[in-house]
């Protein structure tokens, strides 16, 4: 069931892309903000529009003009979280934010794969400054790396006897 739930995420991701590169402007320096689809404006601050944008850097756009070596990071960390699931930790607490970690990181090499840089289309305004565009495969990161900061909060640890 998990497996499954992982797949649809990941369908998700790669259809939302596709339809973000089919049917989203490019982000531009004009319009609503900078060009995009208008979903909301200025409730309590916040507005939030489509932007379809072209990321060739990691997260946040960091380190752009390194993409293999990006890549080759991103197949790292995939084939070592992969490894780590399906063969040392096949249950417990943290596996489902670690496979979400994994699924985001999957789709965002895929985008790599198939464009050479990651599309990015979720455009959030907060009270007058831009946040990072980012996409789905990037939520499930985030996700996952929130649940598992979460988890190991709550964590008990051993009391000295």
């Amino acid at each position: 069931m998990k497996y499954l739930a992982l797949l649809i995420l990941l369908t998700l991701d790669f259809a939302a892309k596709m339809g973000a590169i089919a049917w989203i402007p490019p982000m531009a320096h004009g319009g609503y903000p900078f060009g995009g689809i208008g979903i909301f404006s200025d409730f309590l601050g916040i507005s939030f529009s489509l932007n379809c944008v072209v990321n060739t850097g990691a997260a946040c756009g960091l380190f752009p003009g390194h993409p293999t070596l990006l890549f080759g990071l991103r197949a790292a960390i995939i084939l070592g979280l992969m490894a780590y699931l399906l063969f040392f930790k096949r249950n417990g607490r943290g596996t489902f934010p670690l496979w979400l970690v994994a699924t985001g990181a999957i789709g965002n090499a895929i985008d790599f794969v198939l464009y050479g840089h990651v599309i990015d289309f979720f455009h959030f305004h907060f009270w007058g400054h831009s946040f990072p565009v980012f996409n789905f495969a990037d939520s499930y990161i985030t996700v996952g790396v929130f649940f598992l900061f979460l988890f190991e909060s709550f964590k008990k640890t051993p009391q000295p006897v």
